[in-house]
């Protein structure tokens, strides 16, 4: 009999053997310190052993274990429930959710904001609902951009990364080729995740005004850490040339969920044509309280100043070590290059009580295997030393360094 079904272990055995398998590893609890069990399958995870030093996770601001933030989440869910029930355009638009979006708005500077369940949701929902006929899309953009560029079914044409001469090359190419009539969206992430680079924005800003495109720029990453509160937009100061600007609720904001800020009709049409917004259940009201009290600690507090004395002390102890450090920002990709030896390096570390992953092809290119290092504001200066004094011996060890 003919069978037109699927084999999910043949699939995983393909992962074996090209050395792409992953598994989950719970972490007991998110903070600066944690005891990390081994994927438990459909079982619960049993925590032994002692603490790792984590430099591994997106908690930026070390807010997710933040009593006020904590303190907001609870105060939702008394006030107005645990999940929000439907989607925002039957039941499930609260006070929470528009608190949360009047200030996201006020703080990249735009007319009105919108949450959706996730950062990925807002890029897929928001590509797709724009419905360009073209897309300039920066190559290392993220795996939802890339997604929303499918969605969206645009010709996507893509980008040298972080170059706006070959931006402008090739918009000036279909300029010449394409229809007058046709709409242009350039998207690019502001700091990319695995690079830890910054994408030029108003070089950017010039080449998209010079040819009457639009401009969307994810600010995952940037979110909070810069200008009161801000991303990399409000840093230089281009809020009122970025038309779109988006990023999400799950890093420095140490909650779920994602948004999109822009003028009130861009909103508008959001509400009504993003597909991932329509039907989807709301953002749940404890996540909405808690990134809104977030992002007024990261506006009022000392927090963003300490998390970049902890990075500038990370990467000139790693490059004073002998370890090759890119990018300019808290995500420090450290350099190995060969992919054996870089996960060599992630067991190393763990095993002197840091956990800080290795990251190999094919998320980032053939050669370019790294150990990508993620300081938070609330790791202490001992965290720290740890940190370096178990890349040292490490590294030495492996003869890395």
């Amino acid at each position: 009999m003919t069978d037109h079904g699927f084999d999910p272990a043949a699939r995983l055995r393909d992962r074996e053997a090209n050395d792409l398998r992953r598994d989950l590893a719970p972490a007991e609890r998110v903070a600066a310190r944690s005891r990390i069990a081994t994927d438990p399958q459909n079982e619960p995870p049993t925590f032994d052993g002692d603490e790792l030093s984590i430099f591994a996770a997106n908690n930026y601001l070390g807010l997710a274990d933040h009593e006020r933030v904590q303190a907001a989440a609870t105060e939702a869910a008394r006030e107005v429930g645990t999940g929000a029930g439907a989607s925002r355009l039957v039941t499930g638009d609260t006070p929470a959710h528009r608190a949360l979006e009047r200030e996201l708005a006020e703080t990249r500077r735009t007319e009105r904001a919108l949450a959706f369940s996730s950062g990925y949701a807002a890029n897929v929902g928001t590509i797709a609902a724009l419905n360009p006929d073209v897309i300039f899309s920066d190559e290392l953009n993220h795996a939802s951009i890339v997604d929303g560029c499918r969605l969206a079914g645009a010709e996507t044409v893509v980008y040298d990364h972080c170059d706006p001469a070959d931006l402008r090359r090739k918009m000036g190419e279909r300029n010449r080729s394409g229809s007058v009539e046709e709409s242009w969206l350039v998207v690019t992430d502001s700091v990319f995740s695995m690079d830890g680079d910054v994408a030029p924005l108003s070089a950017i800003c010039d080449a998209v005004e010079e040819f009457g495109a639009w401009l969307m720029v994810d600010e995952a990453h940037a979110t909070g850490l810069y200008t009161a509160g801000g991303g990399v937009v409000q840093r230089e100061g281009l809020s009122d040339r970025v038309h779109v600007q988006l990023g999400t609720l799950s890093k420095a904001l140490a909650s779920q969920g994602g948004y999109v800020a822009g003028s009130q009709p861009l909103v508008e049409h959001l509400v009504n044509a993003a597909r991932s917004f329509v039907f989807s259940t709301g953002l749940a009201p404890p996540a909405a309280g808690a990134a809104r009290e977030a992002l007024r600690v990261a506006r009022e507090s000392d927090r963003r100043d300490r998390l970049w004395s902890n990075v500038e002390r990370l990467r000139e102890g790693l490059e004073a070590t002998g370890f090759e450090v890119w990018g300019d920002t808290q995500i420090l990709p450290v350099i190995v290059g060969d992919r054996s030896a870089t996960m060599a390096l992630d067991e190393c570390l763990r095993e002197h009580g840091v956990l800080a992953p290795g990251i190999r092809p094919p998320t980032v290119p053939e050669g370019t295997s790294r150990i990508r290092v993620a300081p938070m504001a609330t790791h202490t200066d001992e965290e720290i030393d740890r940190c370096l004094d178990a890349f040292r011996t490490a590294g030495r060890e492996l003869d890395l360094v």
